[in-house]
């Protein structure tokens, strides 16, 4: 390795040290305040690390990573999503008794694997990325130590073990058939010999297919999902929900978007029946809850549908509409989870849909953003969400996919049912209810921070948003 790509590879290095540091710092001297300020420290040295290497983009790193504007794009998607759910760590766990500085760490390193999974172009940095990540979350979805929690973290470490050797056995078939583990010699390839893969590749390709959708949770692939968000803390669920699933989607589009929909078929109605399912079965069972975070769970099944419709599309609309909604999406769950994470204290979760009841009058600004949240989440106009789906619908549209859009529509409808019922339970007189969220305590200004600028952006992305389709249309090469 050079100098030069040490200097491209400089963000990941700044999340490393960062760590490190972290880890010794940690095993001296524990200091929550401090183990906060170290971790904002070293997201923030990351996204400042973006600009000397993007002075000398492209640039491929050894074999396994691909440094461009599109993997620097990602990365600081992710390294500011990560930012926001540390000040929101920060204002749950400072109501908490107990010691919660190796959290923080745990946060950067499962940082650290998305940002790898966002740049890899070969199968190894690929798996590595996906486990630093996924190891991570094992430990910060049982970090509570409570029966539910600890009994979510179990579910999780059982399922991604699954997951993963599915994804590991599929990548070993399909480089016994192609004699290569380089993702962008394999796209290129594929695109060499559309509608002559054989049935070992295809073999490769559905394992690798079914491992993917086990860590977007998409359906069939997502009765973990609801038990998960549950169990874990609310900025954990909110990190799970973000920065976890945007890794591996962006990992996704900028490899398998390049496969030509009418060589791969199969494929391609194999991909559109899990969105359809995810759409329907994602709304449809978030009638039946009266926990939100199980709703949200649910809702982010149909959401993951709602992507694969624009990633099915193709074409350079295609990317950009799933990048967008990605953005919309990220501000947008981090939002509700953050008023989720507010109202939560030692006394438990403000979960249960009734504990909202007349979160209007009690906590006027908390039930606003949650509120926006959960409009953007329906996609209604002058927020982010409604941009998003505008740019989903146009490129399924523009590739003729009607059943999708058709069935995308009405998801979304059925959708609009269950927020708008967490709004009407919000607005109802107030009732008796849990100490966390009655309303003499202050708000912590970390949290209040957090919420302040996932507003700003849900607002500013469903007004204006060219700057972001310029940004991304600069990313993907338009």
């Amino acid at each position: 390795m050079t100098a030069t790509d040490l200097i491209a590879i400089l963000p990941l290095i700044v999340l490393t040290v960062s760590a490190l540091i972290m880890l010794l710092v940690i095993a001296f001297y524990r200091c929550h305040d401090l183990t906060f300020g170290l971790t904002v420290l070293g997201l923030v040295l990351s996204l400042g690390a973006l600009a000397p290497a993007a002075v000398i983009l492209p640039r491929q790193v050894t074999i396994l990573f691909i440094l461009d504007q599109y993997g620097l794009f990602f990365m600081g998607l992710l390294f500011a999503s990560s930012l926001v759910v540390t000040l929101l760590t920060y204002a749950y766990f400072s109501k908490q008794p107990g010691a919660y500085e190796e959290l923080y760490l745990l946060l950067l390193i499962a940082t650290l694997g998305a940002a790898a999974l966002v740049i890899s172009s070969h199968f190894v940095s690929f798996l590595l990325g996906l486990e630093v990540l996924t190891v991570s979350l094992y430990s910060l979805i049982a970090y509570l130590r409570s029966e539910r929690s600890i009994e979510a973290g179990l579910k999780y470490l059982v399922l991604a073990a699954v997951s993963s050797a599915f994804l590991l056995f599929g990548m070993a078939l399909v480089y016994a058939d192609l004699g290569s583990m380089d993702l962008a010699q394999l796209a290129t390839r594929l695109a060499a010999e559309a509608g002559q893969a054989t049935p070992l590749f295809l073999t490769g390709l559905g394992l690798m297919l079914i491992g993917i959708g086990f860590k977007l949770a998409v359906v069939p692939f997502h009765m973990w999902t609801p038990d998960i968000y549950q169990g874990a803390a609310a900025p954990v669920t909110a990190f799970i929900a973000t920065v976890s699933k945007g890794g591996m989607f962006a990992l996704l589009l900028r490899h398998f978007s390049r496969l030509d929909p009418q060589a791969y078929d199969s494929l391609v109605l194999v991909i559109a029946l899990i969105a359809a399912a995810s759409m329907l079965a994602g709304n449809l069972l978030a009638l039946l809850q009266n926990n939100v975070k199980r709703i949200l769970a649910y809702s982010s099944i149909a959401h993951l549908g709602y992507l694969l419709v624009a990633f099915l599309a193709g074409g350079s609309l295609a990317a950009t509409a799933v990048i967008y909604y990605l953005v919309a999406y990220f501000v947008t769950i981090m939002s509700a989870f953050g008023v989720v994470t507010l109202l939560s204290g030692p006394a438990g979760e403000a979960e249960q849909l009734e504990e909202y009841r007349g979160l209007l009058w009690r906590r006027p600004w908390l039930a606003s953003v949650l509120i926006l949240a959960l409009l953007s989440l329906a996609g209604i106009p002058l927020t982010a969400g409604f941009i998003g789906k505008f740019y989903v619908v146009a490129a399924g549209v523009n590739s003729t996919l009607w059943t999708l859009v058709i069935l995308m529509v009405i998801s979304s409808a059925i959708g609009l049912y269950y927020y708008l019922r967490i709004v009407v339970v919000m607005g109802l007189a107030p009732q008796p209810a849990l100490p966390q969220a009655a309303p003499g305590r202050a708000l912590p200004f970390a949290g209040n921070l957090a919420l302040a600028a996932l507003v700003l952006f849900i607002v500013w992305l469903g007004v204006y948003p060219s700057p972001l389709v310029e940004m991304i249309e600069g990313a993907i090469g338009i």
